[in-house]
């Protein structure tokens, strides 16, 4: 969905004024906070980053307080943090919800005191709720498709998952073993809970591989772990044209693996050797947090926004792969979706940032939370 906005013009401003943001302007910033979850990975960094990049905005800065609470994989104490927050005169709470249920009771008390309410990525399933996500069901679906059509559907799947209990990884697993289910000749041999963690992936890859060869496994479909399966596969003496497809996430090492073998990418070394690895690599993109804050702020305004924004679900194949040399924005709005190791040391950092909806947030603010302008 595209959110048209232009700068605020003078006379908006003026009018402004008359709106509780507005009046909160003229004396001190609005308190708005930023509920997260788990965290335990890189995207949730990332998004988080993109979140304070957004919330340091020169159209922001001056109008809101943003202020972070972790609960980690607790409902229950996010639930108690989030009913703080409104106690403490929050006008807007961004969240990253542990449950799409749990949280309900907490924000239908916010929303009665007129604190505005928005999940990303995970979602909120309260009515007066805002959530902005991808299609989490369309990435399950989609990458299982793709991996039975590259196994002509028949082989031994390993299957590694989120975060469970929330809507993101509920709905992404169970759409794709809705699409194995149709195969006879699909088995998911071995599944395990990967946390959306790379380190977690190799640990749950090595239980696997304690009791299962590589040559048993015809193909993977992890949330998160791609890279790490290509890498555990090199390690174990395999070539790039023996890797296993792999559908999953969109980490920039996995995007990088993806390259063709005589793709020279500056400052590569062992670990980031593009292979030509096969694999669909999708991703909720991390901006969405950002997208999320600055809905919120529109509504503080006086806005009209949809009560849930779907996000185009990023999907890059060995076909679409397309390095970006210098990571500015007219680069990444031209298409490229995987970045350079001297740009991103990190391979677990995920790729898709770029949004036309966010031009405040890009490169520097996924990686270190500074702003665009």
């Amino acid at each position: 969905m595209t959110l048209t906005r232009t700068l605020m013009t003078t006379a908006a401003a003026v009018t402004l004024l008359a709106s509780p943001m507005g009046a909160a302007h003229a004396q001190e910033k609005a308190k708005v906070f930023l509920s997260m979850s788990y965290i335990g990975n890189d995207w949730q960094g990332e998004a988080a980053n993109m979140v304070k990049a957004m919330a340091a905005s020169k159209d922001m800065a001056n109008k809101i307080d943003l202020q972070v609470q972790v609960s980690g994989p607790n409902a229950q104490k996010q639930i108690q943090q989030i009913n703080a927050m409104v106690q403490a005169g929050a006008k807007a709470i961004v969240v990253y919800p542990i449950s799409p249920t749990a949280l309900n009771t907490a924000v239908k008390n916010a929303c009665s005191k007129g604190v505005v309410v928005i999940a990303y990525d995970g979602e909120i399933s309260e009515p007066c709720a805002y959530n902005v996500t991808i299609d989490q069901a369309a990435a399950g679906r989609v990458t299982a498709e793709w991996l039975v059509k590259k196994l002509n559907g028949k082989g031994n799947i390993v299957a590694i998952t989120g975060v469970p209990g929330t809507s993101v990884d509920t709905e992404r697993t169970k759409a794709a073993k809705e699409v194995f289910a149709k195969y006879p000749g699909i088995k998911i041999v071995n599944e395990a809970v990967g946390l959306w963690s790379q380190a977690v992936a190799r640990t749950e890859l090595s239980k696997i591989l304690a009791t299962r060869k590589w040559s048993e496994i015809d193909g993977l479909w992890m949330q998160v772990g791609c890279y790490t399966a290509n890498t555990m596969q090199i390690e174990a003496g395999a070539t790039a044209d023996k890797l296993k497809p792999c559908a999953g996430e969109g980490s920039n090492g996995g995007r990088i693996q993806m390259l063709p073998v005589n793709t020279e990418v500056e400052g590569a070394n062992g670990t980031y050797k593009p292979m030509g690895a096969p694999r669909i690599s999708y991703a909720s993109p991390p901006y969405s947090g950002a997208l999320a804050l600055k809905l919120a702020v529109d509504k503080l305004n006086g806005k009209n926004i949809p009560q849930h924004t779907t996000l185009p679900l990023p999907l890059v194949t060995n076909e679409t792969i397309k390095l970006c040399q210098e990571g500015t924005w007219s680069e990444m709005k031209a298409g490229c979706n995987a970045f350079k190791p001297t740009l991103v040391s990190n391979p677990g950092w995920f790729a898709s940032i770029f949004s036309i909806d966010t031009p405040e947030v890009g490169l520097n603010a996924a990686l270190v939370g500074q702003p665009e302008y």
